[in-house]
């Protein structure tokens, strides 16, 4: 079933959509993103912002998640 290239094209149609949802919703969440250790470069017509931090924070959280759901799924 997972064979047909119909289906990647619904897991990515999936992973944009909800990369949009948590791109709308940022902004109601006060504390993503402004983690001390972010880089944030600010100039007169420049600004550069690199969630450094965040990334690792979020990346964390999700391999414990998975690690979890692998761990409780054997």
């Amino acid at each position: 079933m997972t064979q047909h290239p119909a289906w990647l094209l619904i897991i990515v149609g999936v992973l944009i959509i909800g990369i949009g949802v948590v791109w709308l919703l940022s902004s109601a969440i006060p504390w993503l993103g402004k983690r001390p250790g972010d880089i944030v470069i600010e100039r007169e017509n420049f600004r550069f912002y690199f969630p450094i931090v965040t990334c690792i924070v979020i990346s964390l959280l999700l391999t414990g998640i998975m690690w979890l759901i692998r761990f409780f799924s054997k």
